[in-house]
């Protein structure tokens, strides 16, 4: 395979849509909303156009990454900026390939050379712990209810970064979206079936699981 990672263009705008639909479909809720979260948040002030990429395999766009800014919010008020991924996806045809891989080392590695202190992101703990990443707690860093949740994952990008630093993350508004949104959005695409599927009882059990460890 000839594969290729670099930065979205306007160009591949609609093929990245597809590939995100089709990599979240029934995944975690019946149908998918990350298509219409990728399509909002590229005109949104949190976006990160320098940090978002694609990787082509042999000439074709099979998957994507894209960063927003976020940060963590101290005890004291105090905000330091940190970046956050989201939504991440490779085509269903080429999972378990190494794509994914080479698309989350090759952002972080650029994460670093842009000085950023941090990346934070929600997910499940054996996708991201490979890369470095370990739950909030281990930095002091919960939500905004306050709780340290197995699913808020943190990755510092250099020696020191959050050290005295406690508080809690805040992600980018502009991964917030409704149903009905989606929905609507979801009508500029071939339809598709919605089903009920074991992943989504898995990953509402995930999402309020609390880090007691």
């Amino acid at each position: 395979m000839n594969i290729i990672i670099r930065n979205e263009e306007k160009s591949d705008y609609k093929r990245v849509e597809e590939v995100a639909r089709e990599a979240f479909w029934n995944l975690y809720i019946p149908g998918a909303m990350e298509h219409y979260i990728v399509h909002k948040i590229r005109d949104h002030k949190d976006f990160i156009k320098e940090l978002t990429f694609v990787i082509e395999v042999n000439g074709k766009i099979e998957g994507a990454i894209f960063f927003t800014y976020s940060k963590i919010i101290g005890k004291d008020g105090v905000e330091y900026k940190t970046v956050s991924f989201g939504p991440v996806f490779i085509s269903p045809e080429f999972h378990r390939m190494g794509l994914g891989r080479k698309l989350i080392t090759y952002s972080i590695e650029q994460c670093k050379k842009l000085g950023y202190r941090a990346i934070t992101t929600l997910g499940y703990p054996y996708h991201y712990n490979p890369y470095g990443f370990l739950g909030g707690k281990k930095y002091n860093i919960a939500m905004g209810d306050m709780n340290f949740y197995k699913g808020l994952l943190v990755l510092p990008l250099y020696d020191g970064a959050l050290d005295n630093i406690s508080g809690y993350a805040e992600f980018s508004q502009g991964l917030e979206a409704t149903l009905e949104e989606a929905e609507e959005f979801d009508k500029n695409f071939p339809p598709k079936e919605k089903c009920v599927q074991e992943s989504q009882k898995e990953y509402e059990k995930a999402c309020v699981q609390l880090d007691n460890d």
